[in-house]
């Protein structure tokens, strides 16, 4: 296998633009690429027709414009490319401009928050010029798949793309506005750049098939803990196992072809859990390519009789996953404007771009937690796995140093170096020491050169979250440009503002241990907000505040927000409705049934030895926990089956989801105990399905 002959040769990527457009369409491309824009007619049928023949010469016969809504997983409406016969009969394939620039889907069946009602169904997708179109090699065959943005009728954006396009443009504007006070005028654009690490967990497909959670929820709502679980440290960085390699070894070829970057694979922590991350890209592409990974990983998956399960806890008792978000600014020039460089604590630019992004982390810390919440992440954040539900920044030792000299003096006249160390082992190089540690507890760590946002759930999209971190940095830098740029005198304007951003926001810096209890305490003494969970973080979209932001850079509108709002409430009580109703069958059709079948076998053999004269202690004793714990089970199942139907009942929105939050989860946990407990004293061969010993060490 040549990995350079593979890698995008899926992919109808500039190059071949190049190869195959004229040289005026292609430098209109270009331009509209680099500069914003529509492509004239002309040149869109010119496109069009070309990447219909590179498609058809792939094998395609269907077309798609490839969405994103907000479901939180992709979409597609596959045309083919005939069109009416030649007056012979002949097939003609044709694929015009305007196909290839606009699409039209059903916009009232996807989730609009209210913007759009049932009756008013037309919306629209907008090829997305920026992302390459693809071929995607499934079983319905090759389809070359267009990148496009969904919108409604009435313009709303209905989707994770439009927003972070616009939010890309406005970090792009401020913050070119920034260096330019610095005296770089040969850059044009600034991008944000982003490498999304993803975990998850295989299965056996057959084993996975057999559990009615893991069909309908994608996440075990039964199960007793494993003799063995992760506490070995065993797993991570493991060997590979044969059955995994394969797999893995298939994605990265599916993954190359698609233009995917996929470069690092490991075991991670848990046992059956792993992780596959991506070389830095444009954020755009980085979301697009990050939908391709998980759905890449499912398909893959279940050609080798795996199960690919991608929410964040899908077992109890192990790490659940999430998905690292590393996020940096780069100009169009090649300068990534968070390297600190040689000498942080002179370099000015990086500081106040620091300063910026400290003051908008700590500003709008209650939308980036919500960006990164879904109902799954309810079950990691802050659970000693994942970083807290608090919003904090790690600076690591040398910069938070410098932070405090700044804050106390206005000067940061040392810095503190790494060192050397010394392995002591004559064939083996020395090393430079980084002068800061990592922390994989913080929500939002400087790694160098970057910022890791960790907080991520493994299911959700990176769209959201890469959206706000643009929004709320483009505005910080707003506001410094606007004061920067009146300044008579800047050295000391820019002095000045360093040290005011860093001496008001410095309670968002915290490099200790975020599991920590005393964490908590002291995260609430400096006034941080805690958002335990989905449902209490959603209001965050919808504060004056936040409206204000995402209007004045054209991100969101009002109504936009709102509807986002509406549809997260309804996607939580929906989720935990399925949920709900998922437990409430299994207990009723296997587990309840398969208790009363061994609590009958017991009672038999009470009864047979005491007939014969035995000792019966031991049987009888068993038969007493077994029915004293299918008692705790009716009981609450018949809470969960009461609370479940009058929640269901009532009119979706923010009351209904908080219900289903307050009530319906603790009532589902309640009914989970006596369950799990039952699964440990009833034999095996009883068990009505696979158990968490059967799933995760059985790959």
């Amino acid at each position: 296998m040549n990995v350079e002959e593979i890698f995008a040769s899926n992919v109808f990527t500039i190059g071949t633009m190049k190869e195959r457009l004229p040289e005026e369409a292609y430098e209109e491309i270009e331009s509209v690429i680099e500069n914003g824009g529509e492509l004239s007619p002309a040149t869109a049928d010119i496109v069009a027709g070309a990447m219909k023949e590179w498609a058809i010469e792939k094998g395609a016969t269907h077309y798609t414009h490839w969405f994103q809504p907000l479901t939180g997983i992709t979409a597609e409406k596959h045309d083919s490319f005939i069109s009416h016969p030649d007056e012979k009969g002949r097939m003609i394939m044709e694929f015009k401009g305007k196909e290839l620039i606009k699409g039209e889907p059903d916009a009232s069946s996807f989730p609009s928050g209210g913007l759009r009602a049932t009756f008013e169904a037309r919306g629209y997708t907008a090829w997305d010029i920026t992302s390459p179109a693809f071929i995607k090699e499934t079983a319905t065959g090759p389809t070359l798949c267009i990148p496009t943005a969904f919108c409604s009728y009435t313009g709303e954006a209905l989707d994770k793309k439009t927003p972070l396009l616009r939010s890309m443009e406005a970090i792009s504007k401020q913050a070119v506005r920034i260096i330019r006070l610095f005296g770089n005028t040969d850059a044009t654009k600034v991008t944000p750049c982003v490498g999304a690490e993803q975990e998850y967990f295989l299965v056996d497909q057959n084993k996975a098939l057999q559990r009615e959670d893991l069909i309908f929820s994608g996440r075990t709502l039964y199960g007793a803990s494993a003799p063995k679980g992760q506490e070995m440290d065993d797993h991570y960085f493991g060997v590979i196992r044969e059955r995994v390699g394969s797999f893995m070894h298939d994605v990265n070829i599916e993954l190359w072809k698609l233009g995917v970057t996929s470069k690092t694979q490991h075991n991670e922590a848990a046992p059956a859990q792993h992780e596959i991350a991506p070389i830095y890209e444009s954020a755009n592409i980085a979301v697009d390519h990050n939908q391709l990974v998980m759905e890449t990983l499912k398909r893959v998956a279940g050609q080798h009789g795996l199960r690919c399960l991608l929410h964040e806890k899908p077992f109890e008792g192990v790490n659940g996953s999430g998905k690292h978000d590393n996020w940096s600014i780069v100009t169009d020039t090649g300068i990534n404007l968070l390297e600190p460089g040689i000498s942080p604590n002179e370099n000015i630019q990086f500081l106040l771009i620091l300063a910026c992004i400290l003051k908008a982390v700590d500003t709008h810390a209650d939308l980036l937690r919500q960006s990164a919440a879904n109902v799954g992440n309810d079950h990691r954040l802050g659970g000693m796995e994942a970083p807290p539900a608090i919003i904090s920044v790690f600076l690591g030792e040398q910069l938070e140093d410098v932070v405090k000299q700044l804050v106390e003096t206005g000067i940061a006249s040392k810095l503190i170096e790494g060192g050397t160390l010394q392995t002591g082992v004559s064939t083996l190089p020395d090393f430079e020491i980084d002068a800061t540690d990592r922390n994989r507890t913080s929500p939002f760590a400087f790694t160098g050169n970057k910022f890791e946002f960790r907080m991520v759930g493994s299911e959700d999209s990176i769209g959201s979250p890469n959206t706000i971190l643009n929004a709320i940095v483009a505005e910080s830098f707003c506001e410094a440009a606007d004061i920067l740029e009146k300044a008579d005198d800047f050295d000391r304007a820019v002095h000045d503002l360093i040290k005011e951003y860093l001496t008001k926001h410095q309670r968002i810096i915290f490099n200790g241990d975020g599991y920590s209890e005393e964490w908590v305490r002291e995260a609430a003494r400096r006034g941080l907000p805690n958002i335990p969970s989905m449902v209490e973080s959603v209001s965050a979209l919808t504060t004056e505040k936040s409206i204000k932001l995402f209007e004045r850079f054209g991100i969101f509108t009002k109504a936009e927000l709102e509807s986002r709002a509406e549809i997260l409430y309804e996607q939580y009580a929906k989720t935990i409705n399925i949920e709900a109703l998922t437990m409430i069958d299994m207990a009723n059709k296997q587990i309840i049934p398969s208790v009363i079948e061994y609590s009958n076998m017991l009672a038999d053999t009470v009864i047979k030895m005491k007939q014969a004269g035995a000792d019966a202690s031991v049987s009888s004793e068993l038969l007493g926990k077994v029915n004293t714990r299918l008692s705790e089970m009716r009981d609450a199942l018949s809470t969960l089956t009461k609370d479940e139907r009058n929640a269901s009942s009532m009119k979706r929105g923010k009351e209904q989801a908080f219900i289903y939050r307050k009530e319906i989860v603790p009532a589902m946990n309640a009914l989970r105990k006596p369950a799990d407990e039952l699964e440990m004293l009833v034999g095996r061969e009883y068990w009505p399905f696979p158990t968490y010993a059967d799933l995760i060490f059985e790959v």
